[in-house]
């Protein structure tokens, strides 16, 4: 049995007219070299990791064609909710409508053959930023508000608390620990965070998150800090190829 992340697929088949093939060559059949990918790694006993931006789907039936898409590849898949996730419904839907073979975390916890996985979206924050390794473009769907100072440390915050209170679930007997954002949860040069200090304070073995595009594959990304092993996992970054966690 092998866990794998892969996230921000950002799947379109619900909203054929957000495709990211928009952004170029590297975008272009993205859902089809995900497809082929998972299929050449994933075995149907494995675990899939899937922290956000998942769909562009703006309503819960619509992203459900991108959810069965999901489905129907091999593994069991837990999905983390996005910024660009507008179509996550609530709790008692997704508990009842989610195809089979798809967990959700959303403040609680996801166990599975002796691993326990918790974790919250997160958002900005001024602790740190990536300016230094994006390629920057424009994104016409983009659709994240913006926010002053103020606001964006309250989202923040409350991402804070979600995490925690996710992460005291845990099972504490879990030969692995493992917490998903989507927002990396620390530094560039692995400077501390307030996320970073629960993920230690809770004994996490890996975090994996995501969304970050257009960063340069040439430059080293995150690493291993106080037991903690960061692992960025966007899809273009990886070439639309899944990672190997455990």
């Amino acid at each position: 049995m092998t866990i794998w992340a892969l996230s921000d697929l950002h799947l379109a088949f619900g909203a054929p007219s957000k495709s990211m093939e928009i952004f170029g060559p590297e975008w272009s059949q993205y859902a089809e070299k995900i497809k082929t990918n998972w299929q050449q790694l994933v075995q149907k006993q494995d675990l899939v990791l899937i922290p956000g931006d998942i769909s562009w789907a703006m309503k819960f039936d619509d992203a459900l064609i991108d959810l069965q898409w999901i489905d129907e590849l091999p593994g069991t898949k837990v999905i983390l909710k996005g910024n660009h996730d507008y179509w996550w419904p609530s709790v008692k839907v997704l508990s009842s409508s989610l195809p089979k073979s798809i967990h959700f975390i959303q403040n609680n916890v996801f166990n599975w053959n002796g691993v326990t996985i918790g974790g919250a979206r997160l958002w900005d924050t001024d602790e740190y930023n990536f300016n230094s390794v994006i390629t920057f473009q424009d994104n016409p769907k983009e659709r994240t508000p913006l926010q002053d100072t103020k606001m964006r440390e309250k989202i923040f915050c409350r991402e804070l608390e979600r995490l925690k209170l996710s992460l005291k679930q845990l099972n504490k007997d879990a030969t692995v620990k493992i917490a998903m954002t989507h927002y990396p949860p620390i530094g560039l040069e692995m400077e501390s965070s307030r996320a970073s200090k629960l993920l230690e304070e809770f004994q996490i073995d890996y975090c994996v998150f995501g969304h970050l595009h257009n960063v340069q594959r040439e430059k080293p990304l995150f690493g291993e800090k106080k037991g903690v092993r960061y692992l960025f996992t966007s899809c273009d970054y990886l070439q639309f190829i899944p990672l190997k966690i455990v």
